[in-house]
């Protein structure tokens, strides 16, 4: 994984409020942050296809494999 170091500007409560519900430091917070909002857009794309999407395995057979 290439990186890059990055100044930034970040409003103390937010920041602060962050790193309390990560439990982690300045730069896993951000990392965390940056990480979630990437995935936000994967997510809208998925949002997208609801229900134009067709399963060949129905959800039966998905139960019995559980067992």
């Amino acid at each position: 994984m290439k990186t890059q170091k990055v100044t930034i500007h970040v409003d103390e409560g937010l920041l602060r409020r962050a790193r309390r519900r990560t439990g982690k430091g300045v730069s896993a917070t951000v990392r965390e942050g940056l990480t979630l909002v990437a995935a936000g857009a994967a997510y809208e794309k998925l949002r997208a296809l609801r229900g134009r999407v067709k399963f060949s395995v129905g959800l039966r057979s998905l139960r019995e494999d559980r067992a």
